[in-house]
């Protein structure tokens, strides 16, 4: 797979007609691996898959602000000579979109939030339990009894859990303390591009009024709320979420 500006990324063109360029941006202390293969293979368009730094297959340390990771991104994209997209993110991939929206608003020809909120706190005790890598562990834990619904398949869980095992201590850490500090309140309805919100009925993380709220602010967004699905809905509901998603890029014009 291909590498720039020291980020691996996974990218998929279909060999039929070439839509929008899409770039899937990742939640804490996940990769490209956090979207399932409808997603990083979505017919008719370029699909970058990007793994952040410090995770994955990228070299290089996580970041602490998501600020940080907007620009980051923007790195990336003038290294593979790539001026605009469609942002999806999924809960700090989220984060990171909206923030690219604000900052760099040239660049987004739209954007689709997956578990988004536009403040991001994290539970305290989560904190605490990913700051050390003696109770790693149990942040893992912690953060598997709050991402799925009770009704997705144990498979999924126990995958989610074993990829999320493998990141570093330092990175998801990391991460936590970015999605912390996040706050952009304030800023919302000062994004001014296309907008679909996607959240799990039943997410623990991100409840859906945080995506109702997004919905609110940002002026002819629309939402979407999955039945049977919790945070990590794109894992959970592959092939509705790819529809919802596919759909929303063919209203929008490059």
């Amino acid at each position: 797979m291909p590498i720039a500006a020291n980020h691996y990324f996974h990218y998929h063109s279909s060999q039929e007609k070439i839509g929008l360029p899409i770039v899937l941006i990742h939640g804490a202390g996940g990769d490209h691996l956090a979207w399932p293969a409808e997603l990083r293979r979505l017919k008719n368009h370029r699909v970058y898959a990007l793994d952040l730094p410090g995770h994955g297959k990228s070299a290089g340390c996580s970041l602490q602000s998501i600020a940080a990771y907007a620009k980051d991104v923007q790195d990336w994209m003038d290294a593979v000579n790539l001026p605009k997209a469609v942002f999806i993110g999924h809960s700090m991939g989220a984060a990171i979109a909206m923030t690219i929206a604000l900052e760099y608003p040239d660049s987004a020809l739209g954007l689709g939030l997956v578990g988004g909120a536009a403040r991001l706190r994290v539970a305290s005790e989560l904190l605490h339990e990913a700051s050390s890598v003696t109770t790693y562990h149990r942040a893992i834990e912690m953060l598997m009894r709050w991402s799925f619904s009770p009704l997705s398949s144990e498979r999924i869980k126990e995958l989610a859990a074993k990829r999320l095992a493998e990141t570093r201590q330092s990175v998801l850490y990391s991460d936590l303390i970015a999605c912390n500090d996040f706050d952009i309140t304030a800023n919302l309805s000062s994004i001014h591009v296309p907008t679909l919100i996607i959240c799990g009925a039943d997410d623990k993380m991100t409840p859906v009024k945080h995506s109702q709220y997004i919905n609110s602010q940002i002026n002819g967004a629309s939402l979407h709320v999955i039945d049977d699905a919790g945070h990590m809905v794109m894992l959970e509901k592959p092939v509705e979420v790819a529809r919802i998603i596919s759909t929303f890029l063919l209203s929008l014009k490059p």
